[in-house]
């Protein structure tokens, strides 16, 4: 079948009237294969779920894999090498039921004073004290992949919004906080998500359950900078990419994670999806026929091109049939630079991003003209101008507004017309030199909502 299933070993069962439900309990016990493991060895669990209880701390869904655990007993993480006391073991019935121990095989939670869900890493691999254990595989602590940075929309909100973000980290380990501050939108936070769907639900949560006001800049991707002198920084804001002068003089090469994309749609949408991969600058790996009407194909992408609009696009290309899945492919040079905003020959470090130079062009000029259609007009010219790595690639001029001057003039000499002219023309030169442009918040919603 479509899933390769074995017809013969499926469950006839429905849990809405009832039947069959008396046989899952015995095939699980049938099929499952027994928990290996030994009570004689010491004691070895695996870390698989925390949460945050406001009166003992964080509690830990553990997996015992050898020996057993009870309360009073020192426990040690191999990943942070913190050492606990256990206040209290039990298992999950479905509510905690406390027990006095836990034995192998047996998965229960712990409560052992963590104070914060930071320490809990999930996969970790914990140990009593004193008898050190070889450390279960596969374990990969939380890395950050896209980052944001979020601002309340009303300065007066921060208070809130920062004790809002506090209480959703508590049950979230794997987002990063670092608190920054934006001439153009104030204090806020730069935030680190696992990836896109992470970044939604947070931001989702943050305005359901808090009922918050927030403005998040567009995502942007770690970035790898490799200097001449063999040393390698991580760059996680356009404001720490290096300028032009340091990009000549000290680096050797820029790098961008890459993703190994799975898509699986149906055969007709074969042209769009390769279409888009190649316009995303996307390398097609291959593509397999699943079946008579179906198509997985697999492309390495650069991470930055997934983390806007990728998956819109997907979906609208595909009438939403395409399925899309990624995984980590590793960093690969590429030829990127820094977009910056100039408005009237001043950064607006809000608007600054980080791209690929063949894809600076198109967007440069892009962002100019949507500015330009979002910035009022002031009593002066606004000059709008996008740079690459401090070279100019597009401008747009907002007009100045301008009060008819010669409307008293019925006739009469050129000359007295000229001479209002030429007054209001050096007022406006005086007013462009002290007047400053005022981006209002509207405009950055506009802006940091891509174009199609």
């Amino acid at each position: 079948g479509t899933f390769e299933i074995d017809a013969s070993k499926i469950l006839h069962m429905s849990a809405k009237t009832g039947l069959g439900v008396d046989a899952v309990l015995p095939s699980v016990i049938e099929n499952m294969p027994p928990p290996l493991g030994s009570i004689d060895q010491p004691f070895k669990a695996l870390l698989f779920d925390t949460w945050y209880d406001k009166y003992v701390g964080v509690v830990c869904l553990m997996a015992i894999k050898d020996g057993s655990i009870k309360k009073g007993d020192r426990i040690v993480s191999t990943h942070s090498k913190q050492k606990y006391e256990v206040t209290e073991v039990g298992i999950m019935h479905p509510e905690p039921s406390p027990t006095t121990s836990l034995q192998v095989g047996q998965v229960g939670y712990i409560t052992c004073n963590m104070k914060s869900v930071s320490e809990a890493h999930v996969g970790d691999t914990f140990y009593r004290d004193k008898h050190p254990v070889e450390a279960l595989p596969g374990f990969v602590p939380a890395k950050s992949m896209v980052f944001a940075g979020v601002f309340p929309i009303d300065a007066d909100e921060f208070a809130r919004l920062d004790e809002s973000i506090q209480k959703l980290t508590l049950n979230d380990s794997s987002v990063s906080v670092h608190k920054e501050t934006s001439a153009a939108l104030g204090q806020g936070w730069r935030l680190g998500f696992l990836g896109t769907l992470h970044m939604d639900v947070f931001r989702q949560r943050l305005e359901e359950e808090y009922d918050a006001s927030i403005l998040i800049t567009a995502p942007t991707v770690p970035y790898q900078i490799k200097y001449r002198d063999g040393t390698t920084r991580f760059i996680r804001t356009p404001a720490d990419f290096p300028d032009i002068h340091t990009m000549q003089d000290n680096v050797e090469s820029t790098m961008e994670p890459f993703v190994l994309a799975t898509m699986i749609f149906p055969e007709r949408y074969l042209g769009q999806m390769l279409e888009l991969c190649t316009l995303h600058r996307g390398e097609i790996q291959n593509h397999v026929y699943i079946d008579e009407a179906r198509v997985l194909l697999k492309c390495r992408l650069p991470m930055a091109e997934i983390v806007s609009d990728f998956f819109d696009k997907l979906k609208s290309k595909s009438q939403g049939f395409a399925s899309f899945d990624y995984e980590e492919s590793g960093y690969e040079a590429s030829d990127l630079v820094k977009m910056e905003v100039l408005l009237n020959n001043e950064a607006v470090d809000a608007l600054a991003s980080v791209m690929h130079r063949s894809t600076s062009v198109v967007a440069g000029r892009d962002m100019a003209k949507r500015l330009r259609e979002v910035i009022r007009r002031q009593l002066f010219d606004i000059i709008i101008q996008t740079a690459a790595n401090g070279k100019i690639v597009a401008r747009e001029t907002v007009k100045q507004l301008r009060k008819n001057v010669t409307a008293k003039c019925y006739g009469g000499d050129i000359t007295r017309k000229m001479k209002l002219l030429n007054k209001q023309k050096e007022g406006k030169k005086r007013m462009k030199k002290f007047g400053k442009v005022e981006l209002p918040q509207e405009a950055f919603l506009t802006v940091m909502t891509k174009s199609e």
